[in-house]
Formats: C-alpha cells, sequence, structure tokens
C-alpha cells in the first residue's frame, strides 16, 4: 500500500463545528427566507415614509407625533435588539426569527385599524419588537452559516434586499397612499403576505442546529437598557417644546438616563448570562465599531425620514414621486454594499471600504445642508447619491468586521451589539433632528410671515407650530413661506447630521483592519504576548477563543512550572458532546515553546497556568480525531476555552483496469471538498490498493488519473466513523501523435487543423498543430477513427486505436504534382 499524506481541511461554509461545509446552492436556499423577512423588516420602516405626512394629517397629529411614529418602531427595535442577540446565542435561531416574524405580523395588522396617533404609535412599537429580531437574526444567522472571507459575498445579497426594499417601500406606500380604493391602511397590511411566505420558507429551507444548554435570560438587563433609552428620546422629544433645554425636566431626565445607564452596567457585570457581554468592549475593533455604528445611525435614519417631508412639503411633489426621487441615494446604496462585498469577498480587506464610507457619507449630509426649496433636482440627487454610496460601505461591512473579531458563542451578542448602537443612533438622531426640525420651521415660518407684513406676520405666529400643513390649501405667498421653511429646515436636519458622520469617520480610522479568515472561526483584536508569529502549520489550523472571567475547576494533569492565577481551563468534547477523557492539549508560545501539557482527565476537563497576559496557541489532539490548534488570548484573570474535536474517518479502496480487472501501480488519488479545496493527495500502490486516514466526515471528490487511463471522478460520502470503501475501475485511454509534415521537403507544418471522427461519424477532438507541426489526442477509446488534417489541400485517412498505449500517425500534406 503507498502511504498518503492529508492536506490540512479547510473549513468554508458552514459554521458549526464538524459540519460539512454548504454548497452555494444551500446557502442561497436557506437565504431566500432570510432575505424575504429581511425585505419585510425593511420595508415596515420605508412603506410609511411618503405616507406619514398624510397619515399624520388623518389622524390629527403634529411633528411631534410625526416623529415618534418613526422613533417609537426605533426605539422598541433598539432595545430589544441585544436581546434578540443573546437569545441567538441560547436558543434556535430559526425558532426566534418565525417568532420575530409573527410578532411583525401582528403589529402590522393592528396599526392599519389605528384610530389615532397613541394607538398608532403603540403598534409601531410592537411592530419595532419583530423589526428588532429580523435584522439581528438575519446578520446573525448569515454569520452562522458563512465564513467571515465569503460572507462579504452574501452580505452584498442582504445589502441589495435592503436597497430594494428602501426604494420599493417608498414608492410601493405612495402608490397605495395616492389610490383612493386602498388608502394609507393598506401600508401597514401589505408586508403581511410577505411575512408569512418568509416563515414557511424558513420552516422549509433554514437549517441549524439548536444549541441545547441551559439558559438563563438576563430580563433586569433588557429591562433597564430599555428604560435608560426610552428615557433618554423622550426627553429629546420634548426638550425645547414641552419645557426648556436647560429646565429641572432636563436634569432629571438626563440624570435618569445616566443613572439607568451606569445601573445597566452594574448588572451586567454581575449577570450570569448578560444581554451585552461587557467583556466584548476589551476587543478595540468592537469598541469602535459600536461607536462608528451610533454615528452611522443618525446619518442613515435622517436620510429615510426627512427626505419625504422635503420632497412633499418643500416642494409639493406626491407620495408616489416622493418615492422617486430618493432613488440616486438608493441607487447609490445598492451599488457600493454590492461592490464592496463582492471586492471584500476577494481581498479579504475591508477598512478601505469603511473610511472611504465614512467620508463620503458625511460629504453627502453637508451638501445636502445646502439645499432649498427651489435647488435644482439634479444637485440634489447628486447628493443623495454620494450620501447613499457611503451608507452602502458602512453599514453591512461595520457589523462584518466585528463578526471577524469574536468566537461562535459570542457571535449574535456581538452583531447585536453594532445592530443596537446603529439603532440607538438612529432613534436618538430622529427624535433629536424632529425636534430641530420643528423648532426651524417655526423659526423660518415666523421671519417669512414678518417678511410680507404685519397681517401676515400675526398668522404665522398664531399657528407655525401645530400640525403638518396642508399646502393645497394655503394661499399663493403663505404656501411659498412654508415650502421655503420646510425646505430650509430639511437642509439644517442634514447640516446637523454630517457631524456625526464625520465622527464615525474618524472613529473609522483608528479601527484595527484583521483580514477576513476562510474559516468560520474568528481571530481577536488583541496584542501578542510576543512579537513572533505562529508557525504555519498552526496557523492553518488556528481558531480563536473568547475571554471569560469565570474560574473553572482544574485538571487532573498539569505541567506548568508555576501558579499564576492565569488560569486556561476547559472540557474537550466531540461533536455529539461527549467528554474526551486520555485527550491530550499543549499549550505553546506564539514562538513555538512548549508551555505545559495536560491529558484530560474522567471528568472530561483540563487545566494550565499561564506564565503572564498574552496570545498562546493551545493544541488538542485524540486517537481517531482531527487535532485543533487555536489561538487564545489571556488577560488579567482565568480563561474558559472549551475544546470540540471532530471525529475522523478513512477512506481506502483499489484501482483497477476496467477490460482485465489488472491492479494499476502508481494511479494518482486525489480527494477534494465541496469547494474544490484539495484535502489530501496518493498515489496507489503495487496491488493498486490506496489508504487514507484522518478526514473529516462529509462530501467529498475522488479524482483518479494514471497513464493510459481515462480519468474519473466519483462522489463519496465520507461516514461519521470507521474507514470507507471505494473502487474504481479505469477505462483504457489510448493517446494519438504524431507530425503534420507538407511539401517536397516534408517540412512541419504549423496552425494545421487536424480533426478526429469516430466510426459513427462524431467529432471527438480536434487540434492544431505547434511550429514543429506535432499534434495529440488523448483518452481516447479503442476502435476505429478518421483522421482529418487541413491546412494544404485536406486529407484524410483510417486509424485503428487499440485502447492502450500510444500510438503514433504522421501525416503528410501535399499540393497535387508536388
Amino acid at each position: 500500500m503507498a502511504t498518503t499524506t492529508p492536506a490540512p481541511p479547510t473549513q468554508a461554509g458552514g459554521h458549526t463545528s464538524g459540519a460539512a461545509p454548504m454548497t452555494h446552492r444551500q446557502i442561497m436556499e436557506a437565504l431566500s427566507g432570510l432575505l424575504l423577512g429581511m425585505f419585510v423588516a425593511i420595508l415596515s420602516s420605508t412603506i410609511v415614509s411618503n405616507a406619514l405626512p398624510q397619515i399624520i394629517t388623518d389622524l390629527g397629529g403634529g411633528q411631534s407625533a410625526y416623529t415618534w411614529v418613526v422613533t417609537a418602531a426605533l426605539l422598541s427595535m433598539t432595545a430589544t435588539t441585544p436581546l434578540w442577540g443573546k437569545l441567538a446565542d441560547l436558543f434556535s435561531k430559526k425558532l426566534l426569527v418565525q417568532v420575530a416574524l409573527v410578532i411583525y405580523v401582528a403589529g402590522s395588522v393592528v396599526a392599519g385599524l389605528s384610530q389615532n396617533t397613541g394607538m398608532l404609535i403603540a403598534c409601531r412599537v410592537v411592530q419595532g419588537i419583530g423589526v428588532g429580531g429580523l435584522t439581528a437574526l438575519s446578520q446573525i444567522i448569515l454569520a452562522a452559516m458563512i465564513a467571515p472571507r465569503e460572507r462579504g459575498r452574501y452580505s452584498g445579497y442582504l445589502g441589495a434586499t435592503f436597497a430594494v426594499a428602501t426604494v420599493g417601500g417608498p414608492l410601493l406606500g405612495g402608490v397605495i397612499t395616492d389610490t383612493d380604493w386602498l388608502g394609507w391602511r393598506w401600508c401597514f397590511y401589505v408586508g403581511v403576505p410577505f411575512a408569512l411566505i418568509a416563515l414557511l420558507v424558513l420552516q422549509k429551507t433554514l437549517k441549524l442546529p439548536v444549541v441545547k444548554r441551559k439558559v438563563k435570560v438576563d430580563w433586569t438587563g433588557a429591562f433597564v437598557i430599555s428604560a435608560a433609552v426610552s428615557l433618554l428620546l423622550i426627553w429629546v422629544t420634548f426638550a425645547g417644546d414641552k419645557y426648556d433645554w436647560m429646565s429641572w425636566q432636563t436634569a432629571a431626565m438626563v440624570g435618569g438616563s445616566v443613572f439607568l445607564g451606569a445601573l445597566f452596567v452594574f448588572v451586567e457585570s454581575k449577570a450570569a448570562e448578560p444581554i451585552i457581554p461587557l467583556r466584548l468592549f476589551r476587543n478595540r475593533t468592537i469598541t469602535l465599531a459600536s461607536l462608528a455604528s451610533l454615528f452611522v445611525g443618525v446619518a442613515m435614519f435622517a436620510g429615510t425620514v426627512f427626505f419625504s417631508q422635503y420632497f412633499q412639503l418643500a416642494r409639493n411633489e406626491s407620495p408616489t414621486m416622493s418615492g422617486v426621487l430618493t432613488i440616486p441615494m438608493i441607487a447609490g446604496l445598492f451599488v457600493s454594499s454590492t461592490v464592496s462585498g463582492m471586492v471584500i469577498t476577494k481581498t479579504g480587506k475591508w477598512k478601505a471600504w469603511l473610511v472611504s464610507g465614512g467620508a463620503l457619507t458625511a460629504g453627502g449630509l453637508g451638501l445636502l445642508g445646502t439645499i432649498r426649496y427651489d435647488t435644482e433636482y439634479w444637485h440634489i440627487a447628486l447628493f443623495m447619491g454620494v450620501m447613499g454610496l457611503g451608507l452602502g460601505m458602512m453599514m453591512q461591512n461595520l457589523v462584518l468586521c466585528t463578526q471577524n473579531q469574536v468566537a461562535p458563542a459570542d457571535l449574535g451578542s456581538a452583531s447585536s451589539v453594532v445592530t443596537f448602537f446603529r439603532s440607538l443612533g438612529g432613534a436618538i438622531g430622529v427624535s433629536a433632528l424632529g425636534a430641530v426640525l420643528a423648532n426651524r420651521v417655526t423659526h423660518y415660518v415666523q421671519d417669512g410671515m414678518t417678511a410680507l407684513g404685519p397681517k401676515a406676520a400675526g398668522m404665522g405666529n398664531g399657528g407655525s407650530g401645530g400640525g403638518i400643513p396642508d399646502m393645497d390649501k394655503l394661499p399663493a405667498p403663505i404656501r411659498t413661506v412654508m415650502e421655503d421653511a420646510y425646505g430650509h429646515g430639511v437642509a439644517d436636519v442634514f447640516l446637523y447630521s454630517a457631524p456625526f458622520a464625520l465622527l464615525a469617520f474618524l472613529v473609522t480610522l483608528f479601527i484595527k483592519e484583521v483580514a477576513l479568515k476562510s474559516s468560520s472561526a474568528p481571530k481577536a483584536d488583541a496584542a501578542p504576548a510576543t512579537p513572533e508569529e505562529p508557525t504555519a502549520a498552526v496557523a492553518a489550523a488556528a481558531t480563536t477563543a473568547t475571554v471569560t472571567t469565570a474560574p473553572v475547576p482544574a485538571a487532573t494533569v498539569t505541567t506548568a512550572p508555576e501558579t499564576t492565577g492565569l488560569t486556561i481551563s476547559g472540557t474537550v468534547r466531540t461533536a455529539e458532546g461527549t467528554d474526551l477523557p486520555g485527550a491530550t492539549l499543549t499549550l505553546i508560545s506564539l514562538g513555538g515553546q512548549q508551555l505545559g501539557r495536560s491529558v484530560v482527565g474522567s471528568e472530561g476537563r483540563y487545566a494550565f497556568d499561564a506564565p503572564a497576559a498574552g496570545s498562546y496557541v493551545l493544541i488538542a489532539s485524540a486517537d481517531g480525531f482531527q487535532p485543533q490548534a487555536s489561538t487564545v488570548v489571556v488577560n488579567d484573570g482565568p480563561l474558559a476555552h472549551d475544546v470540540l474535536l471532530t471525529g475522523t474517518s478513512g477512506l481506502t479502496g483499489s484501482v483497477t483496469a476496467a477490460e482485465s480487472g489488472a491492479p494499476v501501480d502508481g494511479a494518482m488519488v486525489v480527494i477534494t471538498d465541496v469547494r474544490g479545496e484539495v484535502l489530501a493527495t496518493g498515489k496507489s500502490g503495487a496491488d493498486g490498493g490506496f489508504v487514507f486516514g484522518e478526514l473529516v466526515p462529509g462530501a467529498v471528490t475522488v479524482a483518479v488519473t494514471a497513464a493510459g487511463y481515462r480519468p474519473q471522478a466519483l462522489p463519496v460520502e465520507i461516514g461519521g466513523q470507521g474507514v470507507t470503501g471505494l473502487d474504481v475501475a479505469l477505462a483504457a485511454g489510448a493517446v494519438v501523435q504524431g507530425t503534420v509534415r507538407a511539401g517536397l521537403d516534408h517540412r512541419p507544418l504549423a496552425d494545421a487543423r487536424v480533426t478526429l471522427v469516430d466510426a459513427a461519424g462524431n467529432v471527438k477532438a480536434s487540434a492544431t498543430t505547434d511550429t514543429d507541426g506535432a499534434y495529440a489526442f488523448a483518452d481516447l477509446d479503442a476502435g476505429e477513427y478518421t483522421l482529418i488534417a487541413t491546412g494544404y489541400p485536406p486529407a484524410a485517412g483510417r486509424l485503428t486505436v487499440t485502447g492502450a498505449g500510444v500510438d503514433g500517425h504522421d501525416i503528410e500534406l501535399a499540393h497535387p504534382g508536388e
């Protein structure tokens, strides 16, 4: 038997340890329901944007109600996003996303029945809870299925869905509002069928492993963070209207928010299962990405919420046209999110996109701050396009760079943290900017009325700050004043948003770029203890541990020279969850020096004492299992790191000749995974046999080639245990080669066309001779063929192929008389 050396396996698709990578088709099937759910989530927030002026007018609300219809959904989405993320780490992600869809459907149906703004705002809270789950879980499930390096490609699909829903929502909402027999209430009903379809598609296509462990949800943390955010938004909304910015109400509300925020930090530090693990913020990338998302949220929601008021109130466009006119912004977002996703997938580099996106967003908002009610539309379209390009580069990629930094166990929490801060920024931004808009519009209306004369000034002072005006019912001079006021006021909103986008740009400059990897296990953003890098063999299989502060009892064997209190400990289990007594673990420095060795005891635990804080490599191995190397980062306390080893299987078989059954010596056997990556190579022995060990269970392709035989490629399912057998019979494949010559001097003829035709008249192969006049055909069956050569007057001849070896056949071409 020949010996074989398996190549290091690469994991690319599924995130679950030990599972075979998912094919592109499987991923797209699973994503179909997610994309529908994401479409519903975005549609719910954008479809009402162009209908809001009509909705608020019909329900008798003012600018404050207008703002709160948007803010209420953002608030509940913001407050519940971390909770959804934490639940995703504890429960079935599939069940949770279906629950989110049901909540959304219930909120939408009741919202369509609203009789006043209070009822509508309450229903929007329910909608926001469902939408928070859909947006957070879409990112989390995407990350659970796909490796970071490949995730950019599929994030582009999410970006495209976001763009379609964002541009389609206002258009659809405008058309529904402008249609008399439908009306604005159908803006809430129209998303229900999509949600129900998404529910059914997810049930059929989404297959993720269910986490089975004891859970304890941090309900106290969820309540405190919701109260802190709610109180802050209530203050921002009413400050400057119901009471002065500098007043006892401001002091009470701001002080209360700060107190609740501090209480939340305290609760999270003590919670067994914190809703936002505070240790995540030890990672600089997560901290900075969260801060950038906070500022990006202000810019993103400012564009989607206030453009409808600008086009309908400042330019007197219909709800439908209001949606059409925002297409440049959506087109920019669509192009940049899709292109950046594809490029990031190819290069693994993402920071340049974040930095460029921050600059474009800040520039676009600054330019939009110069518009007025009579600004030429092509200027506005250009400014919107610039802002859209910037937002598309930042939104998905901030989540992507965060997911690249954490272990699978914290994937939901980390993803939802970034989404939480983006939603928080949007909620605060919409509330604050809505208050700013109401204040600035009142100011500009009073100025405009004063300019018209004393009588008009009295009208301005008496009614400028009330509800949303119906422009068609105003006299022409006053209508112009109102249009100018709303045009100038919305421009001020964009101008005040620009500094936040500039802050996002500055923050992204300090994010450390860690190239996306081809496996779904991320790498920690921590400085190594020594300047050395891991060896290539270790780096090829390295995954990253998540630091926790809970001490774990030590194992039976520890070889660390002294006790430092920096214990690395945990369990070693199989993919089925059973302990692996006898597994061996070795701790080495990044420079390759052995620091400790531990053998897992009967209770399935191990322990080391790390010599100091820093980064180390932990190698785990057990008989019959795939060895694993992972980078562990020790800070100022004990580190809990559980190891999951995947069982290995073998493949054995033989290669024989199909005609005679004789063994084929020296046949090359190559095993590849579903992505085409080579897992192992070897040659058959004198008896035709081959053996491979330590293969990861799953679907593979086995290709066999040998001189004088036709190659074969066979699909094989490697079993979870034991050895899989495979016998390959190779059909003989002959080679026909020769030289085409021409003329009296029998010189080699270049660029002659040689065609091989079988006995049935079918063209089997064709070739063009090189400068030496040579041609060749391989992998031919035995039989009768016709060989035709052209270049001079054509010539044809009969050829018999024996089915094995090499047949030589030279061809002479000549003009008549030569």
